[in-house]
């Protein structure tokens, strides 16, 4: 028997157990990060910071755009569940120095070193990343896997939540200097799972299968991983697109920030946040190829949902529904993607393999949402939403057709 499976015969609270450990770990990445990109745009714009200078703080993001680079080194001095405890801990450490560093400076007159520290927090943040993923790809068996990966999704889109939306209000409410603090001592308190939690367990690695550090280049040079890769581009491309648009769709049709908060901010990433629940028990049940093409169908009819209303004279629950559905599709599909991620990865090479695939959709995500913008802006929104339709449908036959045969093998 595998080890992860020789896990879960120890009974539910074993599961649990570990599934909770990776939420904290994944919800203390987000909850810093996406704060941080929101909480200073405001704060330098209340300080009459250009709009240029405002447009630094993209250069925060490099760090989780590059961080396949040192990925291998993480895997290859990673061996043992201790090993990647060990780099989980010292990057949450370091993590939470910057933050608490952070504490000192004034927006007014300190934002490059604000800036700067923040990019390092965030390299700290993309290694433990890596190891996070490492550890779950490892820790848990093949039909587990859509439940930490919901563990996954539900941190993000709840630190998404939270950081983004929450401490806003406690910023306006208490100032930077008391918000910080409380960051510190979150990103401290989400290793304590990790630190009590004795149940998880890895199949050794062989010494052969340890990384290299040019594994990332030799990731693409599998024949079988360009159909992995297609998928990766394709998956997301519509829901990318409509919520590139989501926000000045709904300026341009008379919603104030307030309404549009409350819309996307809470009602649209609430949804996610459960769903990605849901559809986590949905992909161990049914499969990820049934799962993909489920979820497919259900990105096409939200695409055609935002197409449709875009020919009428829409209201308030109307635009609430689609908003919904448009989320909750995000939150599914982020299931799907983290799930076959992981089932395409090298033994030795996880936090590698998957590394990289994660970037691969965050490189289509940008490139869809700028050609989304060229597309709006030119033909306008009714184009736009009948072009991505177009790409749900594309995606939807890619996935049906592509992966049969894959799924013929493993069900003779």
């Amino acid at each position: 028997m595998h080890v992860a499976d020789k896990l879960f015969t120890n009974g539910p609270n074993g599961k649990v157990m570990n599934l909770g450990t990776f939420f904290f770990l994944y919800i203390a990445q987000t909850i810093p990060m996406t704060f941080f990109s929101t909480a200073l745009q405001v704060m330098m714009r209340q300080n009459d910071f250009s709009l240029s200078s405002i447009a630094l703080l993209q250069v925060v993001k490099i760090p989780w755009v590059l961080k396949f680079l040192w990925s291998p080194i993480v895997d290859r001095h990673c061996v043992t569940v201790k090993d990647y405890k060990r780099v989980i801990i010292t990057s949450e450490l370091v993590y939470a120095f910057f933050i608490f560093l952070l504490t000192f400076l004034q927006v007014e007159t300190d934002i490059y070193f604000i800036i700067g520290l923040i990019f390092l927090s965030l390299v700290a943040s993309a290694t433990q990343d890596i190891a996070t993923d490492a550890l779950a790809v490892l820790s848990f068996s093949k039909k587990d896997k859509g439940l930490v990966n919901s563990m996954q999704s539900m941190g993000s889109f709840g630190g998404t939540l939270i950081g983004g939306g929450l401490l806003l209000l406690v910023l306006q409410q208490y100032g930077w200097y008391w918000v910080l603090p409380f960051l510190c001592v979150f990103v401290l308190l989400a290793l304590v799972p990790l630190t009590l939690n004795k149940g998880i367990a890895i199949k050794p690695k062989h010494p052969q299968e340890r990384a290299r550090l040019t594994d990332f280049l030799w990731f693409f040079t599998r024949k079988s991983i360009w159909r992995q890769i297609g998928f990766l581009f394709l998956y997301y491309a519509s829901i990318i697109g409509l919520l590139s648009v989501l926000r000045p769709y709904l300026v341009d049709h008379g919603y104030d920030m307030k309404e549009i908060g409350v819309m996307s901010g809470v009602l649209g990433t609430g949804c996610a946040f459960f769903v990605s629940l849901v559809a986590g028990f949905l992909v161990r049940r049914i499969g990820c190829y049934k799962a993909r093409i489920l979820f497919s169908i259900f990105t096409f009819c939200t695409t055609l949902y935002f197409y449709l209303i875009s020919h009428v004279d829409f209201t308030g629950w109307m635009v609430c529904i689609g908003i919904a559905m448009l989320w909750s599709c995000y939150g599914m599909s982020t299931i799907v993607v983290y799930t076959s991620a992981m089932e395409n990865v090298r033994p030795g090479k996880e936090g590698t393999d998957f590394t990289i695939q994660t970037v691969l959709t965050h490189l289509s995500g940008l490139i869809i949402a700028l050609v989304a913008g060229q597309v709006g802006d030119h033909w306008g929104y009714q184009s736009l939403f009948l072009f991505q339709a177009g790409l749900a449908f594309v995606s939807l036959l890619y996935v049906s057709l592509m992966f049969r045969q894959q799924q013929a093998t493993l069900n003779p």
